[in-house]
């Protein structure tokens, strides 16, 4: 007995020396030894930012520091307790348009806020107020009490001699993520967008620079650091980027904002008439504005432009507007356009459609609502 138990634990011995070699040589789990020259590897240097690299990234230093974030707050009423709350409504990117404080964003960002906070570059948080609205053009005016030597305002370019394949750098803050450069190319010009309001605008520069939510109200900037645009829109069913990113043209921004400031809304010229619906002109087969109605005394009246109205118990069309200025017209948002181009007081010639004659009248743009 006692040399068979002898036996066993030679065994013993020899299997437990076995399964230690196994686990120190052969085990999968065994960490292996690190070679003699492990360490890091020897950095290769990079030598200089290409050109167009460098660019990009001066025009990011001197122009981020005039984009903002903006936050829009609405109050909500607790349906138990009926206590007033605030919530965050959305958020939304602008820019510093002068050192008194005036911010431009798009109106979409700001439609229906009860109260607006907007973050500066150096991440100070000011209250907003609102100066004045565009809803038509989609641009809105704010202001903060920031001092002046924390406001740079970004330097105006032009948008009416912008070529397709130029440059282009969008700063904003998409998806809450402040201070994103985008770069690409105008895509495309001259598109139209449809405003909040359901008015066309027009001239709207395309750029396939990825735009995204929370972009809105950013600027879009040329290879010079000039604003050239307001980024307003994407067109994506899946709601980001799809390469398709729209912008209000600057020449645009650069005539309304300075109305806005100074009246506190966009002055509006035209004539002092009413109009035929668009589809009304289109149930009767007509192919340009249908005037109804003419307010007496107005330079419109003063020009001899007639309504409609009745004669004989029968419905008499009146003139029938096709083009201002040799420019054609198909709607009332054509008209309408077309006339913003000018300024109250400015004379332009209406082209009219009378008895199936065109006839030309001259009259005075004025102020309408």
């Amino acid at each position: 007995m006692p040399t068979k138990n002898k036996r066993v634990s030679l065994l013993v011995v020899v299997a437990l020396i076995l399964v230690g070699w196994w686990f120190l040589f052969k085990s999968p789990l065994r960490k292996p030894a690190p070679p003699p020259d492990a360490g890091p590897r020897a950095v290769v240097a990079r030598g200089d930012l290409a050109a167009d690299e460098k660019a990009a990234v001066e025009i990011f230093r001197n122009s981020s520091p005039a984009v903002v974030y903006i936050t829009t707050i609405e109050l909500q009423r607790n349906l138990f307790n009926l206590n007033v709350y605030e919530i965050p409504k959305g958020t939304g990117s602008g820019f510093i348009w002068d050192r008194e404080g005036r911010i431009v964003t798009n109106y979409h960002v700001i439609e229906g806020a009860n109260r607006l906070e907007v973050t500066l570059a150096d991440q100070s948080v000011w209250k907003g107020s609102i100066v004045g609205v565009a809803p038509d053009k989609d641009l809105a005016v704010l202001r903060i009490s920031a001092p002046a030597e924390k406001l740079r305002a970004l330097p105006v370019g032009e948008s009416h001699n912008l070529l397709v394949g130029q440059k282009v750098f969008a700063i904003g803050n998409p998806f809450g993520l402040d201070q994103t450069m985008t770069s690409g190319i105008v895509s495309a010009l001259g598109r139209e967008i449809q405003a909040v309001t359901g008015r066309t605008i027009q001239g709207v520069i395309q750029t396939d620079a990825a735009i995204n939510p929370g972009n809105s109200g950013g600027p879009l900037l040329d290879s010079a650091g000039r604003l050239i645009g307001v980024n307003t829109a994407i067109y994506s069913p899946s709601g980001g980027s799809a390469g398709i990113g729209f912008a209000v043209p600057v020449d645009v921004v650069n005539r309304v904002v300075p109305e806005i400031i100074q009246h506190g809304r966009v002055i509006q010229p035209g004539l002092a008439i009413s109009v035929a619906n668009d589809r009304l002109a289109q149930r009767l087969g007509i192919d340009g504005v249908l005037v109804i109605n003419i307010e007496p005394g107005s330079a419109a009246a003063k020009s001899g432009l007639r309504g409609t109205h009745r004669a004989l118990g029968e419905v008499v069309l009146g003139d029938i507007i096709v083009a201002v200025n040799g420019r054609r017209v198909h709607t009332f948002d054509d008209l309408r356009n077309e006339l913003e181009q000018y300024r109250v007081g400015d004379t332009v010639t209406l082209t009219v459609l009378r008895e199936d004659r065109e006839i030309p009248l001259r009259t005075v743009l004025e102020e309408v609502g």
